[in-house]
């Protein structure tokens, strides 16, 4: 109960101090547990410089020069809008206590620079997390760095969708070398480590996450709710089955018992997202909405892409509000399975995504024209709600 008190005020001090913006902060030390060897890469750069992110200048100076064990593999994207390059290795076992102090250094400035990813581009999903000890925190930090990584991939312009296809084939093969302990570069760092610290994690959602995005490039209409269950799924959901084996269950479940709730919180968050976007996406000539939804409420595509918000459309999104707060109750099923420092930040995350949708009615269901969000302070006054409904699990 004191743990509970204690993060709920950490999370509260989080949502009243001002963001830290310009350069990254001073590492972050993270406890960890002996680990398998984890192998160190250097990037060398193949045709001319581009530029490239604060990230990636820092991880090219940071890492330390090693000789090569194979030929260099062919040039590829590294996820960034960076050059193409090609990873070295060598074992941390041969590394000289010198080298070793610096792979620590980097593991922890690798974990640093995940939670300013985090805390940058996620700013609900970054409180959710401050309830957590350490050693989940760093690792739930690592697993959405990789997963915006994938999102830059995607949202990168570019002149056609071939070069897109390549990178995030390229993109699975850095995956499977950060589950034999290799990393292309300094972010890749620290979820190699999470993946040693923790053995449940498997490389299914994340190769599922990948499908997601593919997903994006053959298809912009879903005729059905099945159809855009599956994208949800792959685009969210999966984050669910990549954090289980970080936040862990509760004495007397199962992993698969709490499986089916953390993926309906996946689903949920996605639906918010997609009315939460409808305006965005109708400028890009997508539509996420199920074409069967809008014949039932006799919608059509165009009257949609142009933005008219009459009695027709209120009453569809009223419906598509409902649909999502019945995965949100799914998803509440499931809190008490976790363990018992993973309920809280599951349940604020809920509270404070799934009050979107309340921004929504409360806009009065213009979701073309004002983007509905939660503000800070209004994040805030959820916390007591959110700790008091936890509170009564233990009781």
């Amino acid at each position: 109960m004191g743990r509970c008190v204690q993060t709920a005020l950490s999370l509260a001090l989080a949502l009243l101090a001002p963001h830290a913006c310009g350069g990254w902060q001073a590492p972050l030390a993270v406890p960890r547990a002996p680990a398998a060897p984890l192998l160190l890469c250097r990037r060398e750069a193949r045709g001319p410089r581009c530029a490239v992110s604060p990230i990636e200048a820092q991880t090219s100076d940071a890492l330390p020069s090693l000789p090569p064990l194979a030929p260099p593999a062919t040039a590829a994207s590294n996820g960034h809008s960076a050059p193409a390059i090609a990873p070295t290795w060598e074992p941390a076992e041969e590394l000289s206590p010198e080298r070793e102090e610096l792979r620590a250094r980097l593991v922890a400035q690798s974990y640093e620079e995940c939670k300013l990813i985090t805390k940058q581009y996620a700013k609900t999903f970054y409180f959710g997390t401050s309830f957590f000890d350490d050693d989940k925190r760093s690792a739930i930090w690592a697993v959405y760095a990789w997963c915006r990584r994938l999102d830059d991939i995607v949202d990168k312009p570019r002149k056609d969708t071939s070069s897109l296809r390549k990178e995030l084939e390229q993109w699975q093969q850095r995956l499977h070398d950060i589950w034999r302990g290799r990393a292309w570069d300094l972010l890749d760092l620290a979820l190699v480590d999470s993946v040693q610290r923790y053995p449940g994690l498997t490389t299914e959602p994340f190769e599922d996450m990948i499908k997601g995005m593919v997903m994006d490039l053959d298809q912009n209409r879903f005729e059905t709710f099945d159809e855009l269950y599956l994208y949800c799924y792959r685009v969210a959901g999966t984050v669910g089955l990549m954090t289980m084996p970080i936040m862990g269950v509760a004495p007397g479940y199962t992993f698969e018992e709490a499986l089916e709730p953390a993926l309906a919180l996946g689903v949920a968050l996605q639906l918010t997202n997609i009315l939460r976007d409808v305006g965005e996406d109708r400028v890009r000539q997508r539509i996420y909405l199920p074409q069967e939804d809008l014949r039932r409420f006799n919608i059509s595509e165009l009257s949609l892409l142009k933005g008219v918000k009459d009695e027709k459309y209120v009453e569809m999104l009223k419906f598509q509000i409902a649909r999502a707060r019945d995965w949100y109750q799914q998803a509440e099923s499931g809190i008490p399975m976790l363990a018992e420092d993973a309920r809280l930040p599951v349940r604020a995350s809920l509270d404070m995504y799934g009050a979107i949708l309340d921004k929504i009615e409360a806009n009065g269901y213009d979701n073309f024209n004002k983007r509905a969000y939660t503000a800070k302070w209004e994040k805030l006054m959820m916390l007591p709600g959110s700790y008091l409904w936890v509170r009564g699990l233990s009781q």
